[in-house]
C-alpha cells in the first residue's frame, strides 16, 4: 500500500481504477493499493468463525455509535490523528477479550475475610471479575464478585474452607461487549 503526498493529480481521489489500483482516503491522506483478489473456494471453519466474530464486532460498533453514553466513553479512547476512530475502538474492544494476568492467593488461607487479588486488563476496560472456589472433589465452597480497587480486583472470602488441598479457584473477567476470559488456579 502506498501513500500519495501532496500530489495534485491524486489528491482526494477515491475508488477503483481498472483492475489495478484502488484509491482511498484516510485521515486526509490519499492511499493507493492493489485491487484485492476475488476469493475462490470455500472458507474453512476457522475462517467462517473469524468472519462471524468480525461481523459481531461491526454490529457492536454500530450499536456503540448509536448510544450517546457508550459513544462518549469510546470517543475518549479514539485518536483520529492516527486513524483510530470511535468505531475502530469499539470494533477492537469486541475483538479483544480481557487478560487475567495474575491470581494472587497469598492472602487466602481459607478463612472468612481473607482476600484473593486478581490482576485483569483489557484494551478498553474490564467491567467485572467473578471468582468461584471449589474443593478438590468439585463441590462449591463459595462464589462471588471481586471489587475493583483501581490497580487490581479484590475478592473477600465469606466462607470457612479449612482444607485448601487441591481446591480450584476459577476467575472470570468480562469487558463492555461481554467478552469472557476464564482462568483457574489450584490452591
Amino acid at each position: 500500500m502506498a501513500e500519495s503526498k501532496n500530489n495534485i493529480v491524486t489528491h482526494g481521489l477515491s475508488g477503483k481504477v481498472g483492475d489495478l489500483l484502488v484509491f482511498s482516503q484516510r485521515n486526509g491522506k490519499t492511499i493507493v493499493s492493489k485491487v484485492p483478489k476475488e476469493r475462490t473456494g470455500e472458507l474453512s471453519d476457522k475462517q467462517k468463525a473469524h468472519k462471524l466474530r468480525f461481523q459481531k464486532a461491526v454490529l457492536y460498533a454500530k450499536y456503540v455509535l448509536n448510544d450517546p453514553a457508550k459513544k462518549e466513553l469510546y470517543e475518549a479512547k479514539a485518536d483520529n490523528s492516527i486513524g483510530m476512530s470511535t468505531y475502530n475502538v469499539a470494533v477492537a474492544d469486541l475483538l479483544n477479550a480481557p487478560d487475567i494476568e495474575e491470581i494472587n492467593l497469598s492472602g487466602y488461607a481459607g478463612n472468612p475475610g481473607d482476600i484473593i487479588k486478581i490482576t485483569a486488563t483489557d484494551d478498553f476496560g474490564v467491567v467485572a471479575v467473578n471468582l468461584k472456589i471449589e474443593n478438590s472433589d468439585g463441590t462449591l465452597v463459595e462464589q462471588g464478585t471481586a471489587v475493583n480497587n483501581g490497580a487490581e480486583w479484590i475478592y473477600t472470602a465469606t466462607t470457612l474452607n479449612p482444607d485448601l488441598t487441591g481446591d480450584k479457584i476459577t476467575v472470570t473477567a468480562s469487558d463492555a461487549p461481554a467478552n469472557l476470559t476464564e482462568e483457574s488456579k489450584i490452591a
